[in-house]
């Protein structure tokens, strides 16, 4: 993988910073390229050498994967060695120049189950290291179970010694919402994370677990309002803005008006992909106005064998400034695969191949999305 981190750089206007209490400027990390990398391309015909024709970037590929977690005999290969753990089912994040995933769980060794909660999980700092060294670049842990066991339940130290970028959870809510910046080549990429995933307090505390100026947590999308502020701030700052949610309704192969709502919101503010999990099926992934959105990437390496996933690949064209043009998605494809009983996702047979292609365009029409050429 090419991709290396940077120093998140804090670039906010004056309006935007006091309603989120962060400062209303700063200066870029000192290892931040000043630009786009040239490209071997020649100049356009009849400019030959002109000081005001920017190069054109060269593309970049971006591998997104649904949920994992490493329940069940997913522990039990975490336990016995995290470099292999998931290697064999990552083949496809790890040829992207990014891949990013969702890890639905507590990462830590302590606390307790939250009370009230159907399901748990919880995976030893180990997990970081499974993830990484399967070539996972960003993780996020904004969802409806990276604080199953409570604030003592989540180690964060380890979360900031990873080698693998963590977005969506911090120490206090201008960390959660805080991007990974990762260079690619020149071409900097930013991803964010964030959850809508509300859920009925009764029944399920996860609507309690914001991150606030005082207090660990997530970074909350049920209001997105500072969401979409963070993405604004990106979209001055990177060449690609990518947003990864935790939405949706269980169970549930369409999006709801909530998801379209929310991804017509942050394509508007200035993502240029928006993918998203919780619903553990697969949605629709297509063009949504000037950026692409994949609703759904289901379950990737999970307890219960049998669902149908696999890796979105998406190629992505970098504007020529940041703030000014807008990265454009020109390829999407699907490495499709299927959960067996090792817990990870093997490539599917021909047939199934073919019929998973046939039911994309059915989400892609359901999710009201077009594709990417």
């Amino acid at each position: 993988m090419v991709a290396r981190r940077l120093v998140v750089a804090v670039l906010a206007v004056l309006a935007l910073a006091a309603c989120d209490d962060e400062p209303a400027s700063a200066p870029p990390p000192a290892d931040r390229p000043a630009g786009p990398t040239p490209s071997s391309a020649l100049p356009a015909p009849g400019s030959p050498g002109s000081p005001s024709t920017a190069p054109t970037p060269s593309p970049v590929t971006l591998a997104f994967a649904g949920d994992v977690h490493f329940e069940g005999v997913l522990g039990d290969r975490l336990a016995a060695d995290p470099a292999t753990a998931l290697a064999p089912a990552t083949r496809a994040l790890a040829a992207a120049d990014l891949g990013v995933v969702n890890l639905e769980t507590a990462v830590g060794t302590g606390g307790a189950p939250a009370p009230g909660k159907q399901f748990t999980f919880q995976a030893p700092p180990s997990a970081l290291d499974a993830l990484a060294a399967a070539g996972v670049d960003v993780v996020t842990l904004a969802n409806n179970h990276v604080l199953d066991y409570g604030l003592d339940g989540l180690d964060l130290d380890a979360l900031d010694a990873a080698d693998v970028d963590v977005v969506g959870v911090g120490r206090d809510a201008r960390a959660a919402y805080a991007p990974a910046v990762v260079d690619i080549r020149g071409t900097r990429v930013e991803v964010l994370g964030a959850t809508a995933a509300a859920l009925d307090p009764t029944a399920d505390p996860t609507g309690q677990w914001a991150a606030t100026p005082t207090r660990a947590g997530t970074a909350d999308a049920v209001d997105p309002r500072r969401l979409l502020r963070a993405v604004a701030r990106a979209d001055a700052s990177a060449d690609v803005v990518v947003v990864y949610v935790h939405w949706g309704v269980q169970g549930d192969t369409c999006p709801s008006p909530d998801q379209r709502s929310l991804a017509g919101a942050l394509v508007g503010a200035g993502a240029d992909v928006v993918v998203g999990s919780h619903a553990h099926v697969l949605q629709g992934d297509g063009r949504l106005g000037d950026g692409y959105v994949a609703y759904g990437l289901g379950n990737f390496a999970w307890y219960a064998p049998g669902a149908t996933t696999g890796t979105l690949t998406l190629t992505v064209q970098p504007g020529a400034e940041p703030g000014t043009a807008r990265a454009t998605v020109t390829d999407a494809s699907w490495a499709p695969g299927r959960i067996g009983t090792d817990g990870l996702a093997g490539p599917l047979p021909g047939p199934d191949a073919l019929a998973f292609l046939a039911d994309r365009r059915d989400l892609q029409a359901c999710a009201g999305l077009s594709g990417a050429s």
